[in-house]
C-alpha cells in the first residue's frame, strides 16, 4: 500500500511561513507577551519554594505570598539599584569634558605624527561630544521608566499566576494519563528553565562581585551599576559579556586613559570568560538542551521579536517552543536531536509502529497452515482411521 501525503518540501515551506506569521503577530503584541513570559519565568523559578511550603502543609495564602514576595523583592531591588546608578551616571557625565578634550588632542597629535591630514580627522572628532554621555544616561533612565511603567502589569501577572500555580500543577499531574507526552514536555520545560535560571543567577552573582571588586581597584566610577549590569547581561547568551563590558571600559578610558581601559578589559575577560565559558557550562550540563547554533539563533529571533526583554528571555522562550512543538510530539526525536546537538537515546525495546516485523497482518487467515506439519501419507492414514 502506497502512503499518500503532502511533499515534505511543501510541509517545510508551509511551516516556515506559519512560523514567520506567528512571530510577526507576537512582535505586534510584544508589550503584552514580554511581561507574560517574564512573569511565567519568575513563577517557575520560585516554584521549589512553593513545593517546600506544600510539603510542610503551610496555609494556601502562605504558599502564594512567600514566593511572590521573593520575586518582587528581587525585581524591585534590581530596578531600584539601576535607577539610582543611572541617575548618578547622568550627573557624572559632564565632568568628563576636560578628559575627553585632552584625549582628542592627544589623538590629533598621534595622527599628525603618522602623516595623516588633520582636516578630515578634526571633522570626524568634532562629531564626538562628551555631552552625548548625558544622552546615553537619559536613554537608560527612559528605558528604566519603561520597565517601571510595565512593572504594574508584571506584578498583577505574578499575583495571578501565583494564585493559579497550585491548581495548574494538579491539572498537569492529572493529565499525565491522557497526554503523557505533552505533560512530560511541560515538566521538562519547567525543570530545565528553573535549573538554567538558578545556575545562571549563581554564576552571575559570582561574576558581578568579582567585576565590582576589580572596578573598585581600578577606580572606575559607578562599579555597583556595572556589577548589576553584568548580572543582567549574564542571562543573554553569547553576547551578554560584551554588552556588560562596553560601558565600564569606556568610563575607564575617560577616567584613567587607555591603560585603565585595557586593565578593565583584561579583568572582565579573566573573570567572565573563564567562569561563563569553562566553569558554568559544566554545571548547566543538559539543562538547556540547545546547541550553540540554536542558542545564537534564538537570541537573534527573540531579540528581534521582543527587543531587549526577548534577548534576556531567549533561552526560556526557546525551551517553551521546544516543549510545545517538539518534545510533545512522539515522532520528534530527531528534531530534538538537531536542536540540542545530541543523538537521541535509543530505546531498549523497539516501538511496535516502527519495526517492520511487528506490523500485524491486516487480514489474518483464521485457518491454520498445515503445510509445515504435513508429511507423506499423513492424510491417508487419518482417512483410514475413520
Amino acid at each position: 500500500m502506497i502512503r499518500q501525503g503532502f511533499p515534505r518540501a511543501l510541509i517545510v515551506l508551509v511551516g516556515t511561513a506559519a512560523a514567520v506569521i506567528t512571530l510577526a503577530g507576537v512582535q505586534a503584541v510584544g508589550s503584552i507577551v514580554g511581561p507574560v513570559v517574564l512573569a511565567l519565568t519568575l513563577v517557575i523559578a520560585v516554584s521549589p519554594v512553593r513545593g517546600w511550603l506544600v510539603r510542610r502543609r503551610a496555609p494556601v495564602w502562605l504558599q502564594v505570598a512567600v514566593p511572590l514576595a521573593l520575586v518582587l523583592l528581587v525585581l524591585l531591588g534590581m530596578v531600584a539599584v539601576l535607577s539610582i546608578a543611572a541617575a548618578q551616571l547622568a550627573i557624572l557625565a559632564p565632568t568628563y569634558t576636560v578628559q575627553f578634550n585632552a584625549m582628542v588632542t592627544d589623538l590629533q597629535h598621534w595622527a599628525a605624527g603618522l602623516g595623516y591630514g588633520s582636516d578630515q580627522l578634526n571633522k570626524a572628532l568634532s562629531s564626538l561630544d562628551p555631552g552625548k554621555l548625558i544622552g546615553v544616561a537619559q536613554s537608560l533612565l527612559s528605558s528604566l521608566l519603561g520597565v517601571l511603567s510595565s512593572l504594574f502589569l508584571i506584578v498583577v501577572l505574578l499575583l495571578a499566576m501565583s494564585l493559579d500555580a497550585p491548581v495548574i500543577t494538579r491539572i498537569v499531574d492529572a493529565a499525565s494519563t491522557e497526554r503523557p507526552a505533552l505533560t512530560n514536555a511541560l515538566k521538562t520545560f519547567s525543570s530545565k528553565t528553573r535549573r538554567y535560571l538558578i545556575v545562571s543567577t549563581v554564576f552571575g552573582l559570582i561574576c558581578s562581585v568579582l567585576d565590582v571588586t576589580a572596578l573598585y581597584i581600578l577606580d572606575v566610577p559607578l562599579p555597583l551599576l556595572w556589577g548589576v549590569l553584568a548580572l543582567i547581561t549574564n542571562y543573554i547568551p553569547n553576547i551578554g559579556f560584551i554588552l556588560g563590558l562596553i560601558p565600564p571600559a569606556l568610563l575607564g578610558l575617560l577616567e584613567g586613559g587607555p591603560k585603565t581601559m585595557l586593565l578593565v578589559i583584561a579583568a572582565y575577560m579573566a573573570i567572565n570568560v573563564v567562569i561563563q565559558s569553562f566553569i558554568q557550562p559544566k554545571f548547566l550540563g543538559d539543562a538547556v538542551g540547545l546547541s550553540t547554533t540554536a542558542t545564537f539563533l534564538s537570541l537573534i529571533v527573540w531579540g528581534w521579536v521582543l527587543g531587549p526583554l526577548g534577548a534576556l528571555l531567549a533561552i526560556p522562550l526557546s525551551l517553551l517552543v521546544r516543549a510545545l512543538l517538539v518534545d510533545s510530539d512522539p515522532d520528534g526525536a530527531w528534531t530534538a536531536a538537531l536542536i540540542s546537538g545530541r543523538l537521541p537515546e535509543r530505546s531498549s525495546q523497539p516501538r511496535p509502529d516502527t519495526h517492520p516485523d511487528t506490523h500485524p497482518d491486516p487480514h489474518p487467515d483464521p485457518r491454520p497452515d498445515p503445510r509445515p506439519e504435513t508429511r507423506p501419507g499423513t492424510r491417508s492414514e487419518q482417512s483410514g482411521d475413520h
